[in-house]
């Protein structure tokens, strides 16, 4: 086998994601939800190590409580590339988890990104992105934004990619203590599907939107009204943030600021957080 050594020995960062806004445009017959959406990259995330191995096995040595090792994303990506590629080489692989799962921020799909990218390296596969992305959505809508690595206005379940610049940001980050499974909100009858469909051309980085599966969520686990009630009552004095909403399907909530004071005001305010919530300050990549 010819592995490169050098990168054996390094980390593999898996950032997370916020959607900034989050419009259900439609539904497809076969169930799958058509969505509008605006991914933000943070530089906050989870960290991957991989090392190589003797046998054709892949191995996860750091499991998550309560995941069978073969449900884990990255074990499927990594099974999943072996198997296109016809490859028998192994891997053992550690996660170091920051990102809360459950929280909306795609730390699951962000892991199986990593994994692609860093295998096809590390394996010398000779993959490209837009093969590797097309890969990644067998594992998930959001796994081809984070394969892509870059800030976009995304369409479809997610997968139709248009990369933005976007101006910089600190985003205040709450995590309430429940975490929210994805079906359970897009499964719910009372979900706003028939957004307006807007036009790609039309979005602006100032553009506010809404998040449809917030008022859901908020009726579902009360956790989550809780805490962007109070969210939003800690952020009201000036300077006020750009955006205060849930992300993705939820649990956590972010607040965006886009001005130095804004960002020492998402300081103060982390040092406010109830006791059994998690709450930080990451900045937009």
């Amino acid at each position: 086998m010819n592995f490169a050594p050098q990168d054996w020995q390094r980390d593999w960062p898996a950032p997370a994601k916020l959607n900034l806004f989050l419009h259900v445009v439609g539904r497809r017959a076969n169930g799958y939800h058509l969505l509008q959406t605006l991914f933000r990259l943070l530089d906050f995330g989870d960290t991957l190590r991989f090392a190589p191995r003797a046998d054709s096995a892949i191995v996860l040595a750091t499991p998550l409580p309560g995941v069978p090792p073969e449900a884990d994303l990255t074990v499927r990506a990594a099974r999943l590339l072996q198997a296109e590629s016809g490859t028998r080489q192994g891997v053992t692989i550690h996660v170091r988890k920051r990102i809360p799962t459950g929280g909306g921020l795609g730390g699951g799909s962000s892991d199986a990104a990593t994994t692609l990218l860093a295998l096809n390296r590390l394996w010398q596969l000779g993959f490209s992105r837009p093969r590797l992305q097309v890969l990644g959505l067998a594992l998930g809508a959001d796994v081809p934004v984070f394969v892509a690595g870059q800030n976009a206005f995304a369409e479809g379940v997610g997968e139709e990619l248009t990369p933005v610049v976007l101006p910089p940001a600190s985003y205040l980050i709450l995590k309430p203590p429940v975490s929210v499974p994805t079906a359970a909100i897009f499964s719910a009858p009372d979900l706003c599907r028939d957004t307006p469909l807007m036009r790609r051309v039309e979005w602006t980085p100032d553009f506010a939107g809404h998040n449809d599966l917030e008022p859901v969520a908020c009726r579902l686990y009360p956790e989550v009204a809780e805490a962007l009630d109070w969210l939003r009552t800690q952020t009201r004095p000036a300077p006020q943030p750009s955006r205060c909403r849930m992300t993705g399907s939820g649990a956590c909530l972010f607040a965006e600021f886009t001005t130095p004071e804004g960002k020492r005001r998402a300081e103060e305010i982390v040092q406010k957080i109830p006791a059994g919530w998690q709450g930080w300050v990451a900045a937009g990549l």
